[in-house]
């Protein structure tokens, strides 16, 4: 990393995934930084009011304000507020765990959700607002990657890798599964994935479209317990989703995040 910018956001990144916090040394070796200098950037973050340190174990934690900046900035854009709606609507008719993901500057992000599960076993999403979605393993990534050719698809999932630690055991094991998965998704207008993502969960998702030029803006997933979400129920939930997406589409003006989305130099 070659700028203070750059180590700064990254130190931020990073710990957006712990809560407890991390140690100079944990960070310094996570990021490929000396220990001397992560621990100036620290310093300055203390000061600025986005980092604390904890004065018992000595590790430094993000603080509210650098969560309060991106709710008020999803708040005043109004992304969540005009799908929110349409999510519940679709939640209790699946009685399924319901998301949405937004293109942003390349990375597909899950902002918003609706639990329409009430009784039984259900997912919990609450880690994954604000986190980039794996595009070759989960049903979002995979709905978005089908709006685009198949080079530029293969290319923006090698970057990511088709794999993580906590895929399933049907993850895509490479590109010629990939573009399988791909071409079925485009048939069929949705996505739909079988313990690929997380074991014991599957998942269908359908892209967001610019309702005039048809790019691919975000997307609109139904999620639930591998043993209950099975195959033939999302076949048959598959109207519901399309019709969802597509109102979310037609919405997409009136959000600003959105118009920006719609800039193909944004996306």
């Amino acid at each position: 990393m070659s700028s203070v910018v750059e180590r700064t956001f990254a130190v931020l990144e990073l710990l957006s995934t712990v809560p407890d916090g991390l140690s100079v040394k944990a960070i310094a070796e996570h990021l490929d930084m000396p220990p001397s200098g992560a621990h100036r950037l620290l310093n300055q973050l203390v000061q600025t009011g986005y980092v604390s340190q904890d004065r018992v174990q000595g590790d430094y934690g993000l603080t509210m304000k650098a969560a309060a900046v991106g709710m008020s900035f999803l708040r005043r854009s109004n992304v969540v507020e005009i799908a929110q709606p349409v999510m519940d609507e679709l939640a209790q008719a699946t009685h399924e765990l319901i998301r949405m993901s937004v293109l942003d500057n390349g990375d597909l992000i899950w902002v918003g959700v609706s639990q329409g599960a009430t009784v039984g076993l259900r997912y919990d999403p609450g880690e994954d607002q604000g986190v980039v979605a794996h595009l070759a393993s989960s049903a979002s990534g995979l709905a978005w990657l089908s709006t685009l050719d198949d080079d530029a698809a293969l290319m923006r999932a090698a970057k990511q890798g088709f794999q993580t630690e906590t895929s399933g055991p049907n993850a895509p094991t490479g590109a010629a599964d990939l573009l399988e998965r791909l071409a079925e998704t485009r048939k069929r207008g949705f996505s739909m994935v079988i313990d690929s993502f997380m074991p014991g969960m599957n998942a269908m998702a359908a892209p967001i479209r610019h309702p005039d030029t048809g790019l691919g803006i975000g997307t609109v997933s139904v999620a639930g317990p591998s043993v209950r979400f099975v195959a033939e129920r999302m076949e048959a939930t598959g109207p519901l989703l399309l019709a969802a997406a597509a109102e979310l589409g037609q919405m997409a003006f009136a959000s600003n995040f959105f118009r920006r989305a719609l800039d193909p130099a944004t996306g």
